[in-house]
């Protein structure tokens, strides 16, 4: 969260938990971001196995793709973070640098490897100063690939009788397409078909970029989604700015080609916690608005929703939960599934001391 956001919004905040008891529109969706990866290392299907269990919505993956053209699911491209690769000295002349949307990137790269090798490697935590507890998981599982977890979507549904959706974001597909001939709009197209995945379905799928979207858009029905950050803007777009994309006139432009745009939480709440215009101008537009990320670590909350002084303790993010729904979101993408169902229906943290 920005500084002016953490030292204004304090009001609001103490506000929070009856405004999540009273206004929280129960059809806001609970968007599991990578699966439970709160709980587990993220991008497994253990992950996303368990954000289902625990009553979300949808799940999240990140699709990228091998070099044998298969859509698997990380974070990145760049895998030394999220996997084992660095351990394996087989692989070790595969480091290299690439230039990635304007930075410089080293490491090694999922399209250098074909799926039977990505196979030899496994999943760890990214993030272990913050979440020791998933990195007890580390070297279980394996790189899923996208027709895995769209199995493993359908054989739940079986299982629990209830519709779960994906939420699939297509990683660097124009530096794919450029730099490697992958594109990974096809792939998507073709695994969603080939898993009986129709639009009627419950799918987003999601870009920051925007020819990948418009591609989609005029090769199927599927509900797309418009990514906007706080700076910057779409690599494939280098003269457009996420700050114009937000206004009215920016919102319209967006749902020329998608149905609903997916915003940092800070672009969605003024300094004093209220509802920023973006909502405004995107339900005026008729898009949907979902926001990302909700995460339970004080590390990522403001200082009046932490409640020790540890990075990685728990906060109390159900108050955030209760800001965003107030103002208007139609979704929440959650890093702890089960935290934000329970907040959707009603629950609160105590007032951090």
């Amino acid at each position: 969260m920005g500084r002016s956001f953490i030292l204004s919004a304090l009001a609001a905040l103490a506000l929070a938990a009856p405004i999540a008891a009273q206004e929280a529109p129960p059809g806001v969706l609970v968007i599991a971001h990578r699966g439970a990866s709160g709980e587990r290392p993220e991008h497994t299907l253990a992950a996303y196995e368990r954000a289902i269990d625990q009553g979300a919505d949808y799940v999240e993956p990140d699709l990228v793709a091998t070099r044998d053209r298969v859509l698997v699911a990380r974070h990145e491209n760049e895998i030394s973070g999220t996997t084992d690769v660095a351990d394996h000295p087989e692989f070790a002349d595969r480091r290299t640098t690439k230039a990635i949307d304007g930075q410089q990137v080293t490491g090694w790269f999922v399209e250098d490897f074909t799926l039977a090798e990505l196979r030899t490697l496994r999943a760890k935590e990214r993030l272990p100063a913050l979440r020791p507890g998933n990195a007890r998981f580390d070297g279980l599982y394996q790189i899923p690939t996208f027709a895995e977890i769209a199995a493993l979507v359908k054989a739940k549904e079986a299982e629990t009788g209830r519709r779960i959706g994906l939420y699939p974001e297509l990683k660097h597909p124009q530096f794919l397409l450029q730099h490697a001939g992958i594109d990974t709009v096809d792939l998507l197209l073709r695994e969603l078909t080939a898993a009986g995945i129709e639009a009627d379905d419950p799918v987003f799928i999601q870009s920051f970029e925007i020819a990948p979207l418009r591609r989609l858009d005029a090769r199927s029905d599927y509900k797309l989604v418009q990514l906007v950050g706080v700076e910057g803007g779409p690599a494939d777009e280098p003269a457009m700015r996420y700050s114009a994309m937000v206004t009215m006139d920016g919102a319209a432009r967006i749902a020329e080609y998608a149905d609903a745009v997916s915003a940092d939480i800070r672009l969605l709440l003024e300094e004093d916690g209220t509802p920023s215009g973006l909502v405004t101008a995107a339900h005026a537009a008729g898009l949907k608005v979902h926001a990302w990320t909700l995460r339970k670590e004080n590390a990522f909350l403001p200082p009046p929703l932490r409640r020790d002084e540890s990075e990685g303790a728990r906060g109390c993010p159900e108050k955030l939960w209760a800001l965003l729904a107030r103002a208007g979101v139609d979704g929440v993408i959650a890093d702890d599934p089960a935290l934000a169902v329970a907040a959707r229906a009603g629950a609160t943290c105590e007032r951090p001391e």
